[in-house]
């Protein structure tokens, strides 16, 4: 039973009668124990609702729309709480945060149903024979897991979770019932990579077309790890990561040959490891992996070339205006800079990279720069009327950096306007036109 705190007005249940305070039981007799059980029912038509009020069980029906909602609410978005990740991984970033920041920042979630509604990765070790049954007969699709590795001893290693090996087998059986799944291999230097990536490569492409992406992505390491007492892992040199994307392309253009797509995809992070340029466009597809990292830089490039190309020059736009970002994108973000100034030539943009000195200086996305950092290091650097930051760096309502530093007090400090801009490359293109 799950309670219900808030009935929409004029909906169908505010017309049946149903309270805040009542508790939902079941949807033409299903019991309803989460969101997705009940908004698998409630795609019926014809609606048998039971409920209690006060220890006394009622009934009330509603014909309705087949994807129509009734207007119940509920304390959480789940009806529950998450499910709490149970492993160890070596490579997790939550183990390397320091002490002091927001509780909500330790928290791991490791939630299918989170998988299926908002696309976290998921490793399924919290998963049982009924939760794989209810996701295949409620199709949920795709299904986004993190594998690491294929081999099931070294996944108990990496995950240091005994149900690490035996829930690779739910991959199969999601695969045998066309569940589609996204993949994502966290590479650890002189751990996964190397034969042990063959393989796992190997094992996936044999799971396709259920396995639809995988993307492979060098795992984050902050400067907290040592000092948190952490299996020991160093990041990649840069031959190290040449070899690793040779490697994954030449086994993506064997799968392009054999099925028609690549399937495997090296981070963005990577090529900049490795000093090589990043693939255009047209190389990622349909850009399945770009929320992890994987081909956003094409895909801005491609969209800022796309607006500025339909763009009328205008010497008479006159600005300056200011950008922060992380070492990742910086030079990236310099080049656009310049190729928006062919245009615009009297339109002045300051471009700052930014050293995270807060997590460590081998963590180089902008998502992860905190407002301490932005502050020390932009505080007397001319801004300009505006300074713009990648929406990503702020975590919590949009307006708190990881630091807990607001937004506001960010801008204060600064003495400029602070304006967020997504990894669109239309909006950033707008941003420097100043709409």
């Amino acid at each position: 039973m799950v309670a219900i705190t808030g009935v929409l007005k004029g909906s169908s249940a505010d017309r049946k009668g149903i309270r805040p305070g009542d508790l939902l039981i079941s949807v033409n007799g299903h019991p309803i124990a989460d969101i997705l059980d009940y908004r698998f029912y409630l795609c019926e038509k014809l609606l048998s609702v039971s409920l209690s009020r006060g220890g006394e069980e009622y009934t009330v029906r509603i014909k309705k729309d087949e994807y129509d909602d009734i207007g119940l609410e509920f304390e959480t978005f789940l009806m529950d709480k998450k499910h709490s990740c149970r492993n160890k991984c070596i490579f997790c970033f939550i183990d390397q945060l320091p002490r002091g920041m927001r509780d909500t920042l330790y928290f791991k979630d490791d939630d299918s149903r989170l998988s299926f509604l908002q696309g976290n990765y998921i490793t399924m070790t919290n998963l049982t024979d009924d939760d794989v049954s209810r996701i295949i007969k409620m199709k949920m699709s795709p299904i986004n897991i993190s594998v690491h590795t294929t081999n099931p001893e070294l996944r108990v290693f990496m995950l240091k979770n005994p149900k690490a090996a035996s829930s690779l087998a739910y991959m199969q059986r999601f695969a045998e019932a066309g569940t589609e799944m996204n993949c994502q291999i966290v590479l650890c230097r002189g751990v996964n990579d190397g034969a042990e990536l063959e393989r796992t490569m190997h094992d996936l492409a044999c799971m396709h077309p259920a396995v639809i992406h995988v993307s492979i992505v060098p795992a984050g390491m902050t400067r907290f790890r040592e000092e948190n007492k952490l299996y020991p892992l160093t990041p990649f040199s840069e031959q190290e990561a040449r070899d690793v994307i040779r490697k994954v392309e030449a086994f993506a253009e064997q799968c392009l040959r054999h099925y028609g797509t690549r399937i495997f995809y090296v981070g963005d992070e990577f090529y900049q490891q490795a000093g090589l340029p990043i693939p255009d466009a047209q190389y990622y597809e349909d850009f399945h992996a770009i929320e992890d990292g994987v081909g956003m830089i094409a895909s801005m490039k491609q969209e800022f070339e796309d607006a500025l190309a339909d763009a009328e020059p205008d010497e008479a736009l006159t600005r300056e205006i200011s950008v922060a970002t992380g070492k990742a994108a910086y030079g990236f973000l310099c080049g656009l800079a310049e190729k928006f100034r062919e245009k615009y030539p009297n339109v002045k943009i300051h471009i700052y990279e930014i050293e995270n000195r807060y997590f460590g200086e081998t963590v180089t996305v902008a998502g992860l720069l905190t407002g301490r950092d932005l502050k020390e290091q932009l505080l007397g650097k001319p801004l300009g009327e505006t300074l713009y930051i990648s929406s990503n760096m702020l975590r919590y309502e949009e307006d708190l950096f990881l630091c807990g530093m607001h937004i506001d007090e960010l801008s204060e400090a600064l003495g400029a306007e602070i304006r967020t801009c997504p990894s669109d490359g239309y909006e950033f293109f707008d941003r420097l036109l100043g709409i």
